[in-house]
């Protein structure tokens, strides 16, 4: 009886956590390829560190750090010492080079792709658990390395199709370090939180306009939902000055840093910032990457604490309809920039460093939403049929002669019926269904039933007569010759799974 009364556990996920299945996994391995080939083709080597960290190693770096748990998933250990789920893939690097600091070439260059946890409201398009995918440059100050970076984002988007559909955009935090310095709120524990205030004000300037980053350099500014975000206080003038720095344009790199230059006035720091920023135009230029591709935006700043020189966002330029149905900027895909101290959390000494990180789903959906995702990520396996199950070890022979041959196949090891299995090829997105009963056994021969084409001629076909013959979607072939027939119906044009 008591058994009968236990409560059965729900079959959902978490908010904010989701389930793919292989056509989105054999695309974003797809995308993943094409990234990993543009980082090795600079040198870049991989690493893996494990998915839970020593909460201190990660640090409280997050732009979230209002939140419970500075936005990350935490727990204690047996030893009562405190766990998280990494957050990012920059503070774990830290950790590791810190760990083998002596045993590492300098610079160290590195690339990874994982899985990362944000303990964040989740929303649409906005997930508690996502991929990122990074390449850092740990043990140098030179400009190159960051520069290096931008060129590394402009070549993985031109590679994946997105050619003149971006803009990788820049700034520096040293320049923003100079403005606030300018109205009064110098670097210092005693201002921390307001300067983090301020970035994040900023970084959603995108998102939500510059009236709503107003309030929220200001008093706070109240969301749709009724959640009140508390605001950097800032007076009106200084609040106007943080706008006019992320507003500075020019008609080129060289033109913004002249306007970044005079906004920072006397600032020792925000002059080097733009001093930094020249020098990055000038390799940027040398190496034919033009304002077109890489623009240096004084918006960009980045919510994240610990980046203290160049920062990068790399930004889709093309429209989609959001929930509203409003045209609307894809947006971000990419981020990243320096972050010279740290690795000092650990050493003691400065080690200079600088990253980038790819936003992996949001830039496969903008690989889906223009059309370039491969139509192959849809198409399922050949699936040989069991019409007889005595004959079970010659179907698998033939499952084996497709897979030598470099296509992908399967037998069906369900036990229904032929209809229920043609079923199953179709909800399997199978391109191709093999048939091999007892009549086309002692025949020598197989037929092939094209499950795309099958499914559009059925909307044609008027009689039991025409739905037996099959017509073009079926065919019949000597059973020596399966791999050639279907190689050739793979290649024949066919509507689309």
């Amino acid at each position: 009886m008591a058994d009968l009364q236990t409560k059965k556990p729900a079959a959902e996920k978490p908010r904010g956590f989701r389930d793919r299945l292989g056509a989105q996994l054999r695309a974003e391995r797809r995308m993943l390829d094409t990234i990993r080939a543009v980082f090795e083709s600079y040198g870049f080597d991989a690493l893996e560190t494990p998915a839970i960290e020593f909460a201190d190693t990660l640090g409280k770096f997050l732009p979230d750090q209002d939140r419970p748990n500075e936005g990350v998933f935490a727990f204690r250990d047996d030893d009562e010492s405190w766990l998280s789920l990494r957050y990012d893939l920059t503070a774990p690097l830290a950790r590791f080079v810190a760990e083998n600091f002596d045993e590492l070439p300098k610079p160290f260059r590195r690339y990874q792709v994982g899985q990362v946890f944000r303990n964040e409201k989740p929303g649409p398009g906005r997930y508690r658990e996502f991929t990122q995918f990074d390449a850092d440059t740990v043990g140098t100050s030179a400009m190159a390395a960051d520069a290096e970076g931008y060129m590394m984002l402009c070549e993985v988007l031109e590679s994946l199709g997105l050619a003149g559909n971006f803009v990788v955009k820049v700034n520096n935090r040293k320049v923003l370090n100079g403005v606030l310095e300018a109205i009064g709120i110098s670097q210092g524990p005693e201002n921390e939180a307001q300067r983090l205030s301020v970035l994040r004000a900023i970084d959603k300037l995108d998102r939500l306009g510059p009236d709503a980053v107003r309030l929220l350099l200001g008093p706070g500014r109240k969301d749709e939902s009724g959640d009140f975000t508390k605001g950097a206080n800032l007076s009106p003038d200084a609040v106007s000055r943080v706008i006019a720095f992320t507003q500075a344009a020019g008609a080129d790199r060289g033109s913004v840093c002249n306007e970044l230059e005079r906004l920072v006035g006397d600032s020792a720091q925000g002059r080097t910032g733009v001093a930094e920023l020249r020098e990055i135009d000038a390799i940027l230029s040398a190496s034919g990457f033009d304002g077109a591709r890489v623009s240096f935006d004084p918006s960009v700043v980045r919510g994240l604490a610990y980046y203290t020189g160049p920062v990068v966002e790399a930004e889709l330029t093309f429209q989609i309809k959001n929930e509203h149905g409003e045209l609307v900027r894809f947006g971000a895909v990419a981020s990243g920039g320096r972050y010279d101290d740290l690795v000092t959390r650990f050493k003691g000494v400065q080690v200079p460093a600088t990253g980038i990180s790819i936003g992996v789903s949001r830039l496969q959906a903008a690989l889906a939403a223009r059309g370039l995702a491969s139509a192959e990520d849809n198409v399922g396996p050949v699936v040989v049929l069991v019409m007889d199950r005595a004959a079970v070890p010659g179907y698998f022979a033939m499952v084996k002669e497709l897979q030598a041959a470099g296509i992908r196949a399967e037998l069906y090891l369900g036990t229904s019926g032929m209809k229920a299995q043609l079923k199953y090829a179709d909800k399997r997105r199978s391109p191709i269904a093999i048939i091999e009963g007892s009549d086309e056994r002692e025949k020598g021969i197989v037929t092939l039933k094209d499950m795309a084409l099958g499914a559009e001629r059925a909307k044609e076909i008027k009689d039991r007569d025409a739905w037996a013959k099959g017509g073009e979607a079926q065919v019949t072939t000597p059973r020596s010759e399966l791999v050639a027939a279907v190689k050739k119906m793979l290649g024949a044009p066919r509507p689309a799974p």
